[in-house]
């Protein structure tokens, strides 16, 4: 992986504030050549700093504006189960998120759902039935403070 430098740390920092800034625009905000910040943006791109552009959607509005977050404590931590736990995730868009994480349970999972019926619904018939769940804790969003942002760059 390469060094970047203050300007890619410009670059970065414009882009993960506007994804759809054109390259004209990209090179005035960081003083440089349109050829010149095209360039340094491939790069980051090709080394992996730049990962992707996608449009921020409104929950609410998609019918799935109710956030609940859940610890889930499996019955066994073996490598079997691991796998076959994060395969039963990965089938499910209304979970938005779901991290391993050390502490007292073993994934923390961030959901999207309509409303607590709906959740209700998707506990006893998916979540609760992934492989290797013994327990789980939930908790509803009241208020959503922040929801993601920006990278410390």
């Amino acid at each position: 992986m390469s060094e970047i430098d203050a300007i890619d740390r410009k670059i970065l920092s414009t882009l993960q504030t506007d994804g759809r800034i054109s390259n004209l625009k990209l090179a005035e905000a960081v003083s440089l050549s349109p050829t010149a910040v095209l360039a340094r943006t491939q790069r980051l791109q090709r080394d992996g700093f730049i990962v992707g552009y996608e449009a921020k959607l409104s929950p609410a509005k998609l019918g799935c504006g109710m956030t609940v977050f859940v610890e889930v404590l499996l019955d066994r931590t073996t490598p079997n189960i691991f796998d076959a736990f994060k395969a039963a995730v990965l089938t499910h868009p209304e979970i938005s998120e779901c991290h391993m994480v050390a502490g007292g349970f073993d994934y923390l999972i961030k959901l999207r759902v309509r409303d607590m019926e709906a959740y209700r619904e998707f506990a006893s018939r998916r979540l609760w039935q992934f492989p290797g769940v013994r327990e789980t804790r939930t908790y509803a969003v009241i208020e959503e403070v922040k929801d993601g942002g920006p990278l410390p760059i």
